[in-house]
């Protein structure tokens, strides 16, 4: 369909694309040129992808219209170009799509059908981790340590390669997905090179040219938008239906407009900048927004440090964070080799459609607005336990003391992600990235390590430069690598007591190291390379050793990390440090050669040279001449070019590891990583018809705030849960758990975990902490997956009632599949995190929001009542048409009854029919059998009241107890219009 005469053509060198022209809609009225410019790629998609159901001419109709503040808000459809996936989302992505296959034989279709639709890459970057480090061959160490840990599931993804059309597999060791991403995966504008000749081809035999836009199962996807790519992160069962070519639904946004002027002073850096603005977007408060860069400061930006502010839009709340796309981003395109034939298509098609960024640009239409001059940032940190707590470098140790007093451990200290430091180190329990037993002395593994005794609160006992957030920008890592050199030719270490680590996103990175001869510096003073992955960023830091573990135990210090990283969450980062601070790759450095966080480096020296002269960091930190003499010598298109050659093919650990073949995945009934799930086994092929809630139970009763880490944690699996009693009866050695994020495959284990947070309290157990519930009616106090179990056998429906923002922290799609498989039919609370809430429709459970100002408290519920919903049956047959009002019936022990009224959270007519057919997967798989498409019957959308946007201050704090890796997708208050 093409209602508004948009389809066009666009002629570039001797090739003629197919396009849909945005300034056609000038000739109906639409003000095109004044909308943002995140806005109009939308804008271009709905064009694209118009088909009279899913987008339907009103949607461009309201998108094309869009007035800022409005008190309504439409939905539209958005349909992602591309999908990018990280190991530990993507390989329950692929479990699921192995599933559906098997359900397609079962049922009679041809299992072929089950494939994505569009390009979807897998990077293997979450796994390793920094057990070795400060030697020669440390990442040969970890790599070796990682296979063995997870070579059954780097099979399954093996597996896929070859099973799936337009599924690729990027080998552990190639880098942070994120950094791939912008260095090679980006396309910016489809149309192009082997584009032309698949995908995108166009009806009439021209190859369409549109803009790359994606969605990914990591938070930090927004990296991308520092290229001008629009992209977010999104659960894993929203990813999984966009792969088989669902549209994802979604208001349309607000857009705040971030004006930059000026350029950055001397001795600043995109870090520091980074830091500036995620305290400032924090401040303003712009959550489940779009933020847009424009202003005169804008050309003084480059790529990669628009990049690094991308990568931490989830930190400060935003959607996307995205920058127009300009000459420099040709240039950054040139420079990563990108082939001439795309650059000529990207500049060509973004002028043409009037979204090419110079001087003479006119600025959009904002929402709101908010600006920086670049010439005020100044060198900061960032600590100690939140991304957006700024801390300028002149006062950190004042911070650090002052912030002392709140980060004392209690007496007897407890490790933050679940580990009893109450024992001694040989009885501890093992957590996840931290499994390896340390030792002191010098080993294969490390250097020699000693100084415990001097240890005190605020000594720097990690530092990594870790995180594609900066280890993408060439100019902070060669700062870090000049630095380095300047230290050692003046005789300086690190302190023996740190532990250092050096793992880029990107393979380019140790190119132009090795280019710049910087190489040997860094490994002397400890940074040797330890991998390429996320590491210490997201928790896969490795032992401390022995000597410094103990001795932070013994005297309950507070101790310091320093790394180049996203985030700092107490606990994300090591479970025995307690502050962590973000900061530039330099600044990473200098810490590891003071030691301590408590240094003042306006007046204090960071050690001393041969003849016991004071060396400052003022005396070695490299000017912004040397940075970028250092970047136009040691960076150039040919490493690019040679890095990511083969990046598909990998080494040869990776080509001799054994995969199962076929189209169909050979399920091994004794793997504890890659089980069969059961989402599909009972499936008809005609949907059952939607019944009311009769008879139900509370599962749980929760309070506020209850994050995915409590539903599904991520992190260590304890030996006495569910989780870990089975994985014993599986014959698995508690050292060999690994956790539960690498344990995604396994349904047997997730459902185990659900809710087994050890620190998650449920009313219903008072007295509790952990996952256990009371078992009704016999008030037996048992583990929630034991009682969901027992109710499960008797066919009695189950509940969950919670408190405001339930749902929020990092995106899970087990923190909505482990609940539907305990037998959870709906879950009522006061609000829902926006991704959460979706994720819940997506396996085909009811959201239902208390109404009127009522909650759990204000209509006495304990959640010992049996619950009747009524109205269920009604909406879904209607589409919720009329109304979106449920209503609940609660029988009280005591014979009384309370009737109270609901709200069905179902947003969109496709979210409908997710409910009316069980899930999103289900439906997806029925309409590839053949099952007639419902979507034209469904009522037109209908505008969204506008709201606020819930606490903003706490939308995507993820610090609960047992966050790792706390790099899905963040989840952000949504609607809460009933």
């Amino acid at each position: 369909m093409d209602s508004f005469g948009t389809a066009s053509q666009l002629q570039v060198g001797d090739r003629t694309y197919k396009i849909y022209r945005l300034a056609a809609l000038k000739r109906h009225g639409f003000a095109v040129e004044r909308l943002p410019y995140s806005l109009r790629i939308l804008l271009e998609g709905l064009l694209r992808t118009e088909n009279g159901s899913s987008v339907r001419r009103d949607d461009i109709e309201a998108l094309a219209g869009w007035r800022p503040n409005s008190p309504e808000r439409a939905e539209i459809a958005f349909q992602p170009a591309r999908v990018l996936l990280q190991d530990f989302t993507g390989v329950p992505a692929i479990v699921d799509l192995a599933a559906m296959r098997d359900a397609m034989v079962r049922l009679g279709g041809n299992p072929a059908k089950i494939n994505p639709l569009q390009p979807v890459e897998l990077v293997i970057d979450h796994s390793i981790q920094a057990d070795a480090f400060g030697v020669p061959g440390a990442m040969a160490i970890n790599q070796k340590l990682d296979y063995a840990r997870n070579g059954e599931r780097y099979a399954l993804l093996k597996w896929g390669q070859q099973a799936f059309k337009n599924f690729r597999v990027a080998p552990p060791n190639s880098g942070i997905c994120h950094q791939v991403n912008i260095e090679y995966l980006a396309r910016v504008v489809f149309g192009a090179d082997e584009d032309a000749k698949g995908s995108s081809a166009s009806g009439d035999g021209l190859p369409l040219a549109y803009p790359d836009t994606l969605v990914g199962t990591d938070s930090h996807t927004p990296m991308v938008n520092g290229l001008g790519v629009l992209g977010w992160g999104v659960g894993g069962i929203e990813a999984e239906a966009a792969m088989l070519g669902q549209p994802i639904s979604m208001l349309i946004p607000e857009v705040v407009g971030f004006k930059l002027t000026g350029k950055l002073r001397e001795g600043a850096t995109a870090t520091d900048l980074v830091l500036t603005v995620t305290q400032m977007l924090r401040n303003k408060g712009v959550v489940g927004r779009f933020v847009e860069f424009y202003g005169s400061g804008v050309g003084n930006v480059p790529v990669v440090d628009r990049a690094t502010i991308g990568n931490m839009s989830p930190e400060y709340g935003s959607t996307c964070a995205i920058f127009p796309i300009d000459a420099l981003t040709l240039d950054y395109l040139r420079l990563t080799a990108r082939s001439e034939e795309r650059i000529t298509l990207v500049e060509a098609y973004m002028k043409e459609q009037g979204l090419f960024h110079d001087s003479s640009a006119a600025t959009p239409v904002f929402s709101d607005t908010i600006e920086l001059d670049l010439g005020d940032v100044e060198p900061s940190i960032a600590g100690p336990g939140r991304p957006q707590d700024r801390v300028p470098l002149r006062v950190a140790k004042a911070a650090f003391e002052a912030s002392l007093p709140s980060l004392l451990p209690p007496d007897p200290p407890r490790s933050q992600k679940g580990a009893d430091a109450r024992t001694s180190r040989h009885e501890r329990l093992e957590v996840w990235g931290e499994s390896t037993d340390g030792s002191s002395q010098a080993s294969p593994t490390h250097p020699v390590v000693c100084g415990a005794d001097v240890l005190e609160h605020g000594s720097v006992v990690i530092a990594a430069i870790t995180s594609c957030t900066n280890t993408s920008n060439p100019s902070v890592m060669l700062a870090a690598g000049l630095l380095a050199k300047r230290a050692v030719e003046r005789g300086l270490r690190r302190q023996p007591w740190v532990k250092t680590s050096l793992a880029p996103g990107s393979r380019v990175v140790t190119a132009y190291y090795k280019r710049a001869g910087l190489t040997p510096y860094l490994d002397q003073i400890g940074f040797n390379l330890v991998g390429y992955g996320c590491t210490t960023c997201i928790g896969n830091s490795g032992p401390l050793p022995a000597e410094i573990s103990d001795e932070i135990r013994r005297r309950n210090l507070v101790v310091a990390a320093a790394l180049s990283g996203n985030r700092n969450f107490e606990g994300r980062i090591h479970s025995e440090v307690r502050a962590n601070y973000l900061m530039s790759p330099p600044l990473v450095v200098a810490f590891a050669l003071a030691g301590r966080i408590t240094i003042d480096f306006e007046t204090e020296p960071l050690g001393h040279d041969e003849e016991g002269g004071p060396v400052f960091l003022r005396d070695i930190w490299p000017s912004q001449e040397e940075i970028q003499r250092a970047v136009r010598e040691a960076t150039g298109s040919e490493l690019y070019r040679n890095v990511y050659r083969d990046i598909f093919a990998g080494d040869e650990q990776w080509r001799s590891l054994q995969a199962p073949a076929g189209n169909i995945y050979n399920w091994d009934a004794t793997s504890s990583y890659v089980r069969s799930p059961p989402f599909f086994s009972d499936m008809p092929r005609k949907p059952p018809e939607v019944q009311n809630v009769q008879g139900a139970r509370s599962l749980a009763v929760f309070g506020d705030s209850i994050t995915t880490d409590h539903i599904s944690p991520a992190g260590t699996i304890q030996v006495q849960s569910p989780a870990g009693e089975y994985l014993i009866s599986e014959a698995i050695a508690s050292k060999d758990f690994n956790s539960y994020g690498a344990r995604r495959g396994n349904h047997e284990v997730m459902v185990r975990g659900t809710f087994a947070n050890v620190r998650i309290r449920n009313q219903l157990a008072p007295g509790t902490e952990g996952g256990y519930t009371t078992y009704l009616p016999d008030d037996k106090v048992t583990s929630i997956y034991e009682a969901s179990q027992r109710y499960l056998a008797e066919g009695i429906p189950l509940l969950i009632l919670a408190g405001k923002d339930y749902g929020s922290g990092s995106s899970r799609d087990w923190a909505a599949k482990g609940p539907y498989l305990q037998g959870v039919r709906a879950v009522i609370a006061e609000s829902f995190e926006r991704i959460h809430r979706s994720n819940l429709v997506g396996m085909g459970i009811l959201p239902l929001q208390f109404v009127d100002g009522s909650s759990v408290t204000s209509l006495a519920l304990s959640g010992r009542e049996i619950f009747d919903i009524d109205g269920i049956a009604a909406g879904v047959a209607s589409g919720f048409a009329e109304s979106r009002r449920l209503m609940v019936r609660a029988r009280r022990q005591g014979g009384s009854t309370i009737e109270f009224e609901v709200s069905a959270r179902i947003e969109t007519p496709q979210e409908v029919l997710y409910i009316r057919h069980g899930g999103i997967l289900q439906y997806v798989l029925r309409q590839l059998l053949g099952y007639p498409s419902e979507v034209a019957a469904t009522p037109a959308r209908k505008p969204h009241s506008h709201v606020a946007e819930g606490d903003q201050a706490r939308a995507v704090d993820e610090g609960s107890i047992q966050s790792f890796p706390a790099s899905d997708p963040a989840l952000y208050t949504g609607s809460t219009r009933v």
